[in-house]
């Protein structure tokens, strides 16, 4: 789900350039509201006016904080959300390729083979520059392949055991559709991105309205407001691509699924 031009931009650009832009923008803003400010201090000469900002700053940097503080909450949790569907796919392709013996040669092999293929594929489009549309494709062709296997051995055995990896097949299939869905559609939401730029840059402006009413130039002592400000919102925009920027979300419960099912051997099970 396309967010727009300003969230596709974010998801492209390299995260060092992330910061970089977070910080420019924010010097600027700093620097437009100084010279506003030294504008009016020399027009009008007015003592009073730098303490009588002051608690506007203060009240604006408050809201900054708590909007930077929410939407930092939000991508953590969605990050959260993210390496959980990791470890309950890998259980979920694990437990159905166990259980795949239940069906019986050559049925058995076929559904093993398709869960490695399976497995391999999501693996590789979860990897850092991955692509996953290709691997979205090949999904759900592997997914009715499976049923295909499946569905005419659990009705040549109505049983529990048959049920056991009808169950299993169908939690891999969810299972997909819930990580799609928390990978690729769950993201902060544009209205949020342009919100926190608008408080930012009028946050930002109002300090530099400030020291530009004291008469003196003092930016100097804005960089690192601003440079901390960038930092927290630059692992906000991380957090919000999960394959694409620093901080990624780890494979290895996969990993570790793939090397067991390499490792085991194929048990032949006799048809009955």
């Amino acid at each position: 789900e396309d967010n727009g031009m300003g969230d596709y931009i974010l998801q492209v650009l390299p995260i060092p350039l992330v910061y970089l832009c977070i910080v420019i923008l924010i010097l600027l803003a700093c620097e437009g509201g100084f010279r506003i400010g030294h504008h009016l201090h020399r027009k009008h000469q007015d003592a009073g006016a730098h303490s009588s900002v002051g608690p506007i700053v203060g009240g604006m940097l408050g809201m900054l904080a708590f909007v930077l503080a929410f939407t930092f909450s939000m991508a953590a949790t969605q990050h959260g959300q993210r390496k959980h569907d990791v470890l309950a796919e890998a259980n979920d392709i694990g437990t159905a390729y166990l259980r795949a013996d239940f069906l019986g040669e050559p049925r058995a092999g076929e559904v093993r083979d398709l869960l490695r293929e399976y497995l391999e594929i999501r693996v590789a489009a979860a990897q850092p520059g991955g692509d996953w549309r290709p691997a979205l494709k090949r999904s759900l062709e592997i997914h009715e392949l499976l049923w295909a296997q499946v569905s005419p051995g659990a009705m040549e055995q109505p049983n529990a055991v048959a049920a056991l990896l009808v169950t299993s097949i169908n939690e891999v299939i969810d299972m997909h559709e819930q990580r799609f869905s928390d990978a690729v559609r769950a993201r902060i939401p544009g209205s949020i991105w342009l919100g926190l730029l608008v408080i930012t840059v009028l946050t930002m402006g109002t300090l530099g309205l400030q020291v530009g009413l004291s008469g003196k130039r003092r930016l100097v002592a804005l960089i690192p407001i601003s440079m901390a400000f960038a930092v927290l919102a630059t692992l906000i925009v991380d957090l919000n691509r999960p394959q694409g920027g620093l901080i990624t979300v780890s494979q290895q419960s996969m990993i570790d699924v793939q090397d067991s099912m390499g490792k085991a051997p194929s048990r032949q099970v006799p048809a009955p």
